[in-house]
């Protein structure tokens, strides 16, 4: 090695090698969260987790979870957008806490 590498580096030549499938980009839903559904819907939802192409998304109130039912389409389109290709094939809604602080 003629000079270190980066982390994410090994840890992407590390994950091919034991050809797990995973996307190390999902975390940007995280970082881009509020400016892809805006700060209302962002006080009231929070990305949970994402197992394959499912966001588990928790939500403040049953009228929130019934608001975004309506607009899961738009959100799923925005997220792909932003994020450059189909990371979200389908988004899940439930009642959890919403970590208004982060």
């Amino acid at each position: 090695m003629d000079k270190p590498a980066t982390l994410a580096t090994i840890l992407q030549q590390a994950i091919q090698a034991s050809r797990i499938d995973v996307d190390l980009n999902t975390h940007r839903i995280w970082q881009q969260w509020k400016d892809v559904v805006g700060p209302a819907i962002a006080e009231n939802a929070r990305p949970e987790a994402i197992k394959g192409k499912l966001l588990l998304v928790n939500v403040s109130s049953a009228p929130w979870m019934q608001q975004l039912q309506f607009l899961k389409p738009e959100l799923i389109e925005k997220l792909n957008e932003s994020l450059g290709k189909e990371v979200v094939g389908d988004i899940r809604f439930k009642i959890g806490p919403v970590d208004r602080d982060t």
